[in-house]
């Protein structure tokens, strides 16, 4: 193999490279967007939880009546 078609072939392993690099780089950030929404609906959710738990009408499990079918 000459000098010419190596560099050939590593121009085209370098460009074939760079644009996995880019097409993972958009996966990546993609991901990290999906991360932070979920994060943030996880809050949301724990504090909707937290305030139900200490709201005045909430009771307590023994204070619950019983399902229908008993």
């Amino acid at each position: 193999m000459s000098d010419h078609e190596r560099i050939v072939e590593l121009q085209t392993k370098l460009a074939f490279q760079e644009q996995t690099i880019l097409e993972l780089d958009e996966a990546l950030r993609a991901q990290q967007l999906q991360i932070i929404a979920l994060e943030k609906m996880i809050q949301r959710l724990r504090d909707d939880l937290i305030s139900l738990q200490h709201s005045p009408d909430s009771l307590a499990p023994e204070q619950e009546p019983p399902p229908p079918h008993y």
